[in-house]
């Protein structure tokens, strides 16, 4: 069986057969009719294309997860390109539904993780091109271009929907704040330490 093939079938085996009148959904997401199901639905285009870097952090993300290749609904795998400026980081952030796998495709990259409570360690390591690192599902991590260059790397997640979880913008930027009084307990700082970097997200 060709692989084209073995995809068409898993599609149709995770979805099974929707109605018209009544669609069905998996992961929150509508499956369609077999007979409807095209090439289209497997496919992506652009991960060629260099993100651009040009914001705050100095890197972006490019994703092709369920929403942007409906194929992959079922399967359990999606994959992002990461362009990184001179001194661009990929910020500290969470993956609540994957577990991630980066190579360096050019570029050195400094990439970390933070383990669970109690222990809390940085584990962290500087990768060079071809370089390969595991970031654990749900566990903090984040990536530096430690290069003189721009870097790129290429992330593989075992989930059609990994989801994101920024952490700074998840917590100075939620909508609303997160009470001023709260954070500067937690971080031990002054609250308007706190009202100024919320003022940033």
């Amino acid at each position: 069986m060709t692989s084209h093939w073995l995809l068409f079938g898993l599609l149709v085996a995770g979805c099974s057969l929707a109605f018209a009148s009544d669609p069905l959904f998996v992961n929150g997401l509508v499956c369609k009719e077999a007979r409807l199901v095209q090439a289209d639905d497997f496919f992506y285009s652009g991960l060629q294309l260099m993100g651009n870097t040009s914001n705050a952090v100095g890197s972006a993300v490019t994703p092709v997860t369920v929403e942007e290749l409906p194929g992959l609904n079922t399967l359990g795998i999606s994959m992002a390109r990461i362009d990184f400026a001179p001194q661009g980081i990929n910020p500290p952030h969470t993956h609540p539904r994957a577990t991630e796998i980066l190579t360096v495709m050019e570029g050195r990259i400094l990439v970390g993780f933070v383990t669970s409570n109690p222990q809390i360690r940085l584990i962290t390591k500087e990768l060079q091109k071809g370089d390969v690192f595991v970031f654990p599902e749900g566990l903090i991590h984040f990536q530096k271009n430690v290069g003189s260059g721009y870097a790129v790397a290429i992330a593989a997640l075992s989930s059609q929907n990994p989801g994101v979880i920024t952490i700074a913008n998840a917590v100075f930027g939620s909508n609303p704040d997160i009470a001023g009084d709260i954070l500067a307990k937690a971080f031990q700082v002054d609250i308007n330490v706190i009202y100024q970097i919320q003022s940033k997200f």
